[in-house]
């Protein structure tokens, strides 16, 4: 788990980098239910007046094959991946749509492309994502709003601690991985920035 003073951080160097001087508002809610994520939105609102980038960059997973999979496990990581991108999206466009402009940005994963093991729940909830960014795009496209979602490998991320720290794993990744390392967070952060 992240803390919101670390990501803050993070968002006012990028911010700071790409416009110096500017001003910028970055909220960092929990994705877990629907009023989490429209006290976030509505705190941004309520402090800058409008909305112009929504980022929505949460990710859980549960590691384990379909047939051990528990119900309350399927569904806290479907709330979080799926839902909560859906919530945020229908706040932002809630908010953009009557000045007629604004970006909206999901973070999906390549294993809703690909599909892996044993993370069922994970690849059907970013799959149902990158599904979700193409309906929005239509949606929204003609009102001026942008909807674009990434699709990052292996991150170096704390979700990804233990298979980092499995040296076949590791292996594997930079083997098939045409950098040859594992993706670094500043990588999908420069990628949603140009976006």
């Amino acid at each position: 788990t992240r803390r919101s003073s670390d990501l803050q951080k993070v968002a006012a160097n990028v911010f700071r980098a790409l416009r110096p001087g500017g001003r910028f508002v970055a909220e960092f809610g929990g994705f877990g239910n629907t009023a989490a994520v429209q006290a976030a939105t509505h705190a941004v609102l309520a402090r800058r007046g409008t909305l112009d980038i929504a980022v929505a960059n949460a990710g859980i997973q549960h590691r384990t094959t379909i047939t051990d999979f528990a119900t309350d496990d399927y569904l806290r990581v479907v709330n979080v991946n799926q839902h909560g991108p859906w919530w945020l999206a229908r706040e932002a466009a809630r908010a953009m749509v009557p000045r007629g402009r604004g970006r909206i940005i999901f973070t999906g994963s390549m294993s809703a492309i690909l599909g892996r093991a044993p993370i069922s729940a994970y690849t059907a909830s970013k799959g149902a994502l990158h599904a979700l960014t193409r309906c929005l795009a239509a949606d929204l496209g003609p009102k001026g709003i942008t909807v674009n979602s990434i699709a990052p490998g292996y991150i170096l991320t704390e979700m990804n601690t233990a298979l980092s720290n499995d040296p076949a794993f590791d292996r594997r990744v930079k083997e098939g991985t045409p950098l040859g390392r594992w993706g670094d967070p500043a990588d999908i952060g420069w990628s949603a920035v140009y976006l």
